[in-house]
């Protein structure tokens, strides 16, 4: 394919061992930009996801190869419990130890520990595109004031905040299913792996309820995607999905439950006061969002995960936002998994990143 690519280890304060793969120049060395002015972007995927989203489609149409070859220096990123990820200091992925944690800890840990990771090799302050709960763990990380001194600017495809109007039937009853204690006893696990036979089991219990058609289960879950290549959807579930932690699903689950995007919720007050002080989790207050924080939001009219609803809510937070530091685009025909996969991504979104990009180079 002719793209460099470097491997990179960051070590997280919590012990975990992540994996980033580097692509730092274009197909052949080609890049209108020298090696100084590169901009260095990192890439962050979505839940049950890894790195492999930014690079499934051909060079053309994918987003970590496009942005290389458009003169940026792209550095990928693999949560903790994923493919290339599963290494830690002293825990080992069989215990449930090494699960015990949700988004928070992404929030706390692993992205500041990416993104000082970047800055350190680079010598620069960097772009950020997260999809999913790429997006959920930035726009916490932003809310409590981390990253935005490190960053020039944020893109979110996708994003996602709340849940409350999530529409896709599968993903409720998921949801609902989520509760603390009881699925972790009911699955028996701490790693929730979607091709292991535990949560096989879990979803074919699901998909025997009413109205429910596991046929195609990302349809399922993320709503009728316009624009996906067959041989590209066969790819995904090669690679996809990746294992997460039982806990960050639960936490999720939440915050579909309560309409609201707090700390994980140990739903005891006794082990709440414990952990934080206060018998309900602190919620993050995401209109705290710096207002000059350069900021594109893209979504899609399609999307039953990231549903439209959702993103007004997220738009009502930042409606103090800068004008000039929001750039929101609204794809009518999207769905959660165009966004990363689709044919049409480049022209439509891809495109549109890469001149906001571009427009905040200079300002932080």
């Amino acid at each position: 394919m002719g793209y460099e690519c470097q491997e990179h280890e960051v070590t997280t304060e919590d012990g975990y061992i992540l994996s980033m793969q580097r692509i730092p120049e274009g197909r052949d060395g080609s890049g209108s930009r020298g090696e100084s002015m590169r901009q260095p972007v990192l890439l962050q995927h979505g839940v049950l996801m890894d790195g492999m989203t930014w690079l499934l489609n051909s060079p053309k149409e994918s987003l970590a190869f496009i942005l290389a070859d458009s003169g940026f220096d792209v550095w990928v990123a693999n949560i903790r419990g994923t493919r290339w990820s599963r290494r830690h200091v002293s825990l080992d992925p069989s215990t449930s130890a090494y699960w015990n944690w949700s988004w928070d800890e992404l929030v706390a840990y692993e992205l500041p520990a990416l993104v000082s990771f970047v800055h350190q090799q680079t010598g620069q302050n960097l772009h950020y595109v997260g999809h999913s709960l790429g997006t959920l763990i930035a726009l916490a990380s932003f809310s409590e004031g981390r990253l935005v001194n490190n960053l020039k600017s944020a893109a979110l495809l996708s994003p996602v905040a709340y849940l409350t109007h999530m529409t896709t039937p599968l993903g409720i009853l998921a949801a609902k299913a989520f509760v603390g204690e009881i699925i972790t006893n009911w699955l028996g696990i701490a790693e929730f792996n979607p091709k292991g036979a535990a949560v096989s089991r879990f979803l074919s219990t699901l998909c025997h309820n009413p109205g429910i058609d596991c046929y195609d289960l990302m349809t399922s879950f993320t709503g009728n995607n316009c624009c996906l290549n067959a041989s590209t959807v066969e790819l995904f579930l090669q690679y996809e999905p990746q294992p997460t932690s039982t806990r960050n699903m639960v936490h999720l689950a939440q915050t579909f439950r309560d309409g609201v995007l707090t700390k994980y919720n140990y739903e005891n007050r006794v082990i709440n006061i414990e952990k934080y002080g206060q018998g309900y989790p602190p919620i993050y207050n995401l209109s705290s969002i710096p207002n000059n924080f350069p900021l594109f939001l893209s979504y899609g009219g399609r999307d039953k995960l990231s549903d439209v609803g959702d993103v007004s809510l997220l738009l009502d937070d930042l409606k103090l936002h800068d004008g000039d530091k929001l750039t929101v685009q609204f794809v009518k025909d999207y769905a959660h998994a165009d966004f990363v996969m689709g044919v049409s991504a480049k022209e439509i979104v891809y495109n549109a990143i890469i001149a906001f990009f571009n427009h905040n180079n200079n300002n932080r």
